[in-house]
């Protein structure tokens, strides 16, 4: 039997990489250029998962995905949050006094400025982590280093100069899984999370009376964000992420009542909560 695959987008030894191993350690890893080229993959048969990015602590968002949400078949499975680290890596052999230049993504660059400048090296700013890495090795010069997750430097055969120099302990990426079926999971199974899209109807208010339902049953709505439809200024389409399963009564009136005041509604997924939301409750 063949072996299942889960694809992420970025290069090997990338911080979606290591989420693969982490999550599904008996998947092979399908690395891809792009995230439409990650959910392409699922939705072909050529991957049965996909392990993709939506939001950092420190950075934010990560824009493109959302925008791709609308248009997908796929459904959220599952959710992972991983504690990001940064390792500074060279070709072996090289000592770290002889580092001038470390190249890396502009974020990860970013969360390193106390380091580098403590040890004067010039930040240079690559595509993503493990392609600086690839980079690194590939050009073979002494006097360059990358910053990435550990497992480039055993995708490309360099050394760990020194590990865990970002400036922020906090640094948390959350990743989501996805899958063309949806999961068969009930509110009996333990807490979850839901995720859904829709759009509003263009009436005064409309937007507040859509998300009344929430407050008023005590649902708790960890995520809102809203984008612009077709390049329309009075259409709005949101995002939005709640505690709860919808068959548990308080999250069906919730969506029962924002149903009433959009003009679509579109469950992308439900999944069991990650432990770490519960460890960060009142922070």
């Amino acid at each position: 039997m063949a072996q299942a695959k889960i694809a992420y987008q970025g290069e090997r030894g990338a911080n979606s990489h290591i989420a693969c191993k982490d999550v599904y350690p008996d998947y092979e890893p399908i690395a891809c250029r792009t995230f439409e080229d990650v959910i392409s993959s699922v939705e072909s048969g050529e991957a049965q998962l996909a392990m993709i990015p939506v939001e950092n602590t420190i950075a934010g968002r990560v824009g493109d995905i959302h925008h791709l949400l609308p248009a997908t078949s796929l459904h959220m499975i599952g959710e992972h949050l991983m504690r990001i680290r940064f390792q500074l890596m060279a070709l072996p052999g090289v000592p770290l006094a002889d580092i001038e230049r470390a190249y890396s993504h502009v974020m990860a660059l970013g969360q390193c400025r106390n380091f580098l400048r403590e040890h004067g090296i010039q930040a240079r700013t690559a595509a993503d982590t493990a392609g600086a890495a690839r980079q690194v090795a590939e050009r073979a010069d002494k006097s360059a280093a990358a910053i990435a997750p550990g497992l480039a430097a055993e995708e490309y055969g360099l050394e760990i100069l020194a590990r865990d120099i970002e400036d922020a302990a906090h640094n948390t990426t959350r990743f989501v899984i996805m899958a063309p079926e949806p999961l068969d999971l009930s509110p009996e199974d333990g807490p979850s999370m839901t995720a859904f899209l829709f759009q509003v109807r263009n009436i005064p208010s409309s937007l507040y009376k859509a998300l009344g339902g929430f407050a008023t049953n005590g649902v708790n709505m960890t995520k809102l964000e809203s984008y612009q439809i077709e390049g329309s200024f009075s259409a709005s389409q949101f995002y939005a992420e709640i505690e709860g399963h919808p068959d548990e009564r308080p999250v069906q009136l919730a969506l029962e009542e924002l149903g009433f005041f959009s003009n679509s509604l579109k469950i992308l997924g439900v999944y069991p909560r990650h432990p770490a939301r519960e460890a960060t409750k009142g922070v």
